[in-house]
């Protein structure tokens, strides 16, 4: 089992980073369906589902099973990035694809725009395989315009055997202890890169106060100069080398440290962190909404949501997924094992609307 999560969390990796906003595109042939890439939406009125997803970030005999059952052909368009697929709605005035996977501040953003259709409930039965929490999303409640494909949370995964005291505070990555100076990194992308001032400060993950903002900029630049790095895609492997003795992880990326060394360790800070999603959303200009909803059905069965976490060692909102998983498997990946209640009580991330230009400038200003 250690040596095939190693090699999915591998696989797995440019998934996790692009769901989560950063920069990476890579290659996959496994997802099955045609492939076309997101540059060139293809969608059309003869049956045909075109799907944009993360590369990587489909199981394997997902879309082939669906075919094969239904009848329905499947284009699988990939996108590198939630920015990259929102570019290329944006260029098509929200068309050219049937569904779109992209996380929930962006499904909210889709739905602001009006290209998100309203989700047909009477057409996805296996909407009752979800946690009852998973309908109390604030980015959409009741799952009108989206509906929950994975999700997690973001805190600090650490080597147990190298920090002599469990962290339990954001400021354990903010001012580290002398024995972690030099040994912390924290992650780029800017939603994530704020979360833990922000959060340090007492402020929301979703401020749009500039004053708030500029005072977690300024603990940031503080931060700065004890940092190993920032790091979005190997930060875990920082942490088996023995090189960073804690970092700034999302739960899924956390587990493929765990996966090639089991003294590596994941903890929520008090202070409260993100509860971030990934969803799928269908859009008003498909002219196919009814093969939609039934891909979208098919996804929620408990054994779709096996094969998602098998591949990305990622939690889904899927509750019948999720209570026939192996034992063996939530034993070695007790993040797998994060309650959706402690999931909720985080701070779900939320489009940040007019202020997104103003939390761009002081991420740059951080970075640069």
């Amino acid at each position: 089992m250690r040596r095939v999560a190693t090699v999915l969390a591998l696989g797995a990796m440019a998934a996790g980073v692009a769901a989560c906003g950063a920069e990476v595109e890579t290659s996959d042939t496994t997802s099955g369906g045609a492939e076309t890439t997101a540059s060139e939406p293809t969608g059309s009125g003869d049956g045909t589902l075109t799907i944009s997803n993360w590369d990587a970030y489909t199981p394997k005999g997902l879309i082939p099973g669906f075919e094969k059952e239904t009848g329905v052909k499947v284009k699988l368009a990939k996108h590198a990035t939630n920015e990259d697929i929102m570019g290329k709605l944006e260029a098509s005035g929200g068309s050219g694809y049937d569904i779109v996977f992209v996380s929930g501040q962006f499904a909210e953003a889709l739905h602001k725009r009006g290209w998100a259709a309203e989700i047909d409930h009477s057409k996805i039965p296996n909407l009752k395989n979800l946690y009852p929490e998973a309908n109390e999303l604030p980015y959409d409640p009741g799952n009108q315009y989206s509906v929950p494909y994975t999700w997690g949370t973001t805190g600090i995964c650490y080597r147990s055997d190298l920090v002599p005291e469990k962290p339990t505070s954001w400021n354990d990555l903010l001012d580290p202890a002398p024995e972690n100076e030099g040994k912390v990194t924290m992650l780029a992308t800017d939603r994530w890169l704020m979360l833990p001032a922000l959060k340090a400060l007492g402020y929301s993950a979703n401020t749009t106060d500039e004053g708030e903002l500029e005072e977690a900029r300024d603990l940031l630049l503080k931060t700065k100069d004890q940092l190993l790095a920032y790091d979005d895609t190997t930060f875990y492997s920082k942490l088996v080398s023995g090189e960073a003795n804690l970092v700034e992880a999302w739960d899924g990326w956390c587990n493929y440290g765990i996966a090639e060394d089991d003294r590596i360790e994941f903890v929520v800070p008090e202070e409260g962190s993100d509860l971030w999603a990934d969803t799928m959303v269908v859009l008003e200009s498909s002219p196919n909404k009814d093969e939609a909803f039934e891909f979208i059905n098919y996804v929620l069965r408990p054994e779709s949501g096996q094969g998602i976490v098998d591949l990305l060692t990622y939690n889904t909102p899927n509750q019948a997924a999720m209570e026939q998983l192996d034992p063996k498997l939530k034993k070695q990946f007790p993040n797998l094992g994060i309650p959706p209640e402690t999931l909720l009580e985080q701070e779900n991330l939320r489009d940040l609307g007019d202020a997104q230009p103003t939390w761009t400038r002081i991420v740059t200003e951080i970075t640069s």
